[in-house]
C-alpha cells in the first residue's frame, strides 16, 4: 500500500503515539479518522490537518462507539483500509502489596482497553475492509496492533499491563492467517521507552535517567519514530503476522 492511500482509522489518536502515526499518515498524503475520547485534542488536531482528517469520539471498548466510527469514516472518505490501534492505560499495582492485594476491577479495565478494546476494533474494522477492492497485491486493507516490551519482559507491578501486551502478541498471528483470505495484513508493534503522555509527570532528570537504559540511541525513543515503523509496515507487503520490537535493543529488568 502507499502511504497516499492510506486511509485511516487510529485509536488513541489525539495523543503520543496515535498522534504521531494521523500526523505521518496525513503527511504522506493519506486520510486519516481519530478515535480517541479526548475531544479536546482531537477535535484541535483535525482542525490542523484540515479536510484530511476527521475526529470521532470513541471509546474503544464500545461496540457502538467503534461502529459509529468506522461508519463516519467511511463517510468522510469513502472507506477504510488502514487501522492503527494506539488506545491503551498503564498501570502499576502489585498483586500483594502492604495495601492489599491487585484489584479485580482495575486489572479488568487494564485487559478490556488494551486487548478487548483492540480486538474490538479489528473485527469491526476488518469486517469493512473486506468490502474494499483489492489492489494490485490482492491486498485490502492493514491492521497494526501496539504491544509493547512489557509483554516479554514484564516488569513488577505489571501483571495487568503484561498480560494485555501480552494478548495483543499473541492474537496477531492467528488474526493474520484468518484474515490473510481477504487480503489483509496485520503486524502488531511492541515499542520500548517511548516519551509518551504517561511520562509527562516525570521531572527532566527522571526521564534521562530512564533514557540511559536504553543501549543505544540512549533516549527515550520517539512517537514519530513509532509513526514511520506503521509507514514502512503500510508500505511493505511482505511483512505479515509478526511483531516487531522498536525498542532501541533494551531488556527490561525485573523493576
Amino acid at each position: 500500500m502507499r502511504s497516499s492511500e492510506s486511509i485511516a482509522i487510529v485509536t488513541g489518536g489525539a495523543s503520543g503515539l496515535g498522534e504521531a502515526t494521523v500526523r505521518q499518515i496525513v503527511k504522506g498524503g493519506g486520510k486519516a479518522a481519530i478515535l480517541d475520547l479526548s475531544e479536546e485534542r482531537g477535535q484541535a488536531l483535525s482542525e490542523e490537518l484540515g479536510e484530511s482528517a476527521i475526529f470521532v469520539k470513541t471509546d474503544v471498548c464500545s461496540e457502538e462507539d467503534v461502529a459509529k466510527a468506522i461508519e463516519a469514516s467511511v463517510e468522510a472518505f469513502g472507506s477504510i483500509n488502514t487501522v492503527v490501534n494506539c488506545a491503551g492505560i498503564g498501570i502499576a499495582s502489585k498483586v500483594l502489596s502492604r495495601k492489599g492485594v491487585h484489584s479485580l476491577e482495575l486489572f479488568s479495565k487494564v485487559i478490556g482497553i488494551n486487548l478487548i478494546g483492540s480486538f474490538n476494533v479489528i473485527r469491526l474494522a476488518s469486517e469493512q475492509m473486506t468490502k474494499n477492492e483489492p489492489n494490485e497485491d490482492g491486498e485490502r486493507g492493514v491492521i497494526v496492533n501496539t504491544a509493547s516490551v512489557a509483554a516479554f519482559e514484564g516488569q513488577i507491578g505489571q501483571a495487568a499491563y503484561s498480560a494485555s501486551k501480552g494478548g495483543v502478541v499473541g492474537m496477531t498471528l492467528p488474526v493474520a492467517r484468518e484474515l490473510a483470505s481477504f487480503g489483509i495484513r496485520v503486524m502488531t508493534i511492541a515499542p520500548g521507552l517511548f516519551h509518551t503522555p504517561m511520562f509527562e509527570s516525570l521531572p527532566d532528570e527522571a526521564i534521562d535517567s530512564l533514557g540511559k537504559m536504553v543501549p543505544f540511541p540512549k533516549r527515550l525513543g520517539l512517537p514519530e519514530e513509532y509513526a514511520r515503523l506503521v509507514e514502512s509496515i503500510l508500505t511493505n507487503p511482505m511483512l505479515n503476522g509478526e511483531t516487531i520490537r522498536l525498542d532501541g535493543a533494551i531488556r527490561m529488568q525485573p523493576k
